[in-house]
């Protein structure tokens, strides 16, 4: 039960990992719309789950937990909603990315 679970989110956790590494490349040599909005799934589910590991470890007792979460879950939302309107609506991340670099 628990214990598979554990194991299964551990296991996407290290998948979502290496898929950043290989976005990483990709983002530089065919930049494009499936490259931006995989970076920003990618980049959303890896710090929810970042943040939610701190949550974890530093944020003690169930209210403060539970207050803790929501405001992942809803900064999360947030993140990916935001990164999908500027991939829509502006350069997108690449290209964002790439004009940082030049400067």
């Amino acid at each position: 039960g628990s214990s598979k679970a554990a194991s299964l989110h551990w296991t996407g956790e290290r998948a979502v990992s290496v898929l950043l590494l290989g976005l990483l490349p990709a983002a530089y040599l065919c930049p494009g719309p499936a490259v931006d909005y995989s970076l920003a799934a990618a980049l959303t589910l890896h710090g929810h789950w970042g943040l939610g590991q701190v949550i974890t470890d530093y944020v003690h007792g169930d209210v403060p937990n539970k207050v803790a979460n929501v405001g992942l879950y809803v900064l999360s939302g947030l993140t990916f909603a935001g990164l999908c309107h500027f991939n829509y609506h502006d350069v997108g991340i690449c290209k964002a990315v790439a004009m940082l670099w030049s400067l």
